[in-house]
């Protein structure tokens, strides 16, 4: 009886340890290591860059599009995580492997008299998967790959408010 008692007392005690070990690390985000990436620019240098467009964007507006033009569109994180899942799967599926995407001005189109606005589009880029045992050639991977022509892109992020406001808004 007394074996059985304390069988019984170290299966609990095991039980509380598995538990407080294993169950409470999932409630404890890992942080993961943070890596900077290329081409990060400051707010000073996004200024520089921004007033620098406006010249162009009074070109587009005051002749062509007769009001004030998109200079921005925003985009959600869960939206654009979701994209280069997607993406990326959908690269691999069609036989490439996505290294990255390229940004592309873009306009919708007109509508009655009113021209549309300019919006900016994301489309996967990648190199096509060359090699039988499924990796690509030493001399594609080196290169930046080009745009995966049958590969969806993303579009439809929200306008700037107002469309034509400078950064930062």
């Amino acid at each position: 009886m007394k074996n059985l008692s304390l069988f019984i007392i170290g299966l609990l005690i095991g039980a509380l340890a598995v538990y407080f070990f294993c169950c409470m690390n999932d409630t404890v985000p890992i942080e993961e290591e943070l890596i900077k990436p290329n081409g990060l620019i400051t707010p000073s240098e996004a200024k520089t860059l921004d007033q620098a467009f406006n010249t162009r964007h009074a070109l587009i507006s005051d002749s062509i599009v007769k009001r004030p033009d998109n200079r921005s569109s925003w985009y959600a994180l869960e939206d654009m995580r979701n994209y280069l899942n997607y993406a990326e799967k959908q690269a691999k599926d069609l036989g490439y492997t996505m290294d990255g995407v390229r940004v592309y001005l873009g306009a919708y189109p007109d509508v009655k008299d009113q021209v549309g606005y300019t919006t900016m589009f994301f489309i996967p880029t990648g190199y096509q998967i060359t090699s039988e045992d499924g990796t690509a050639i030493s001399k594609t991977a080196i290169q930046k790959g080009g745009d995966i022509s049958d590969g969806d892109g993303l579009n439809m992020g929200d306008n700037g408010i107002p469309p034509g406001a400078n950064y930062p808004q």
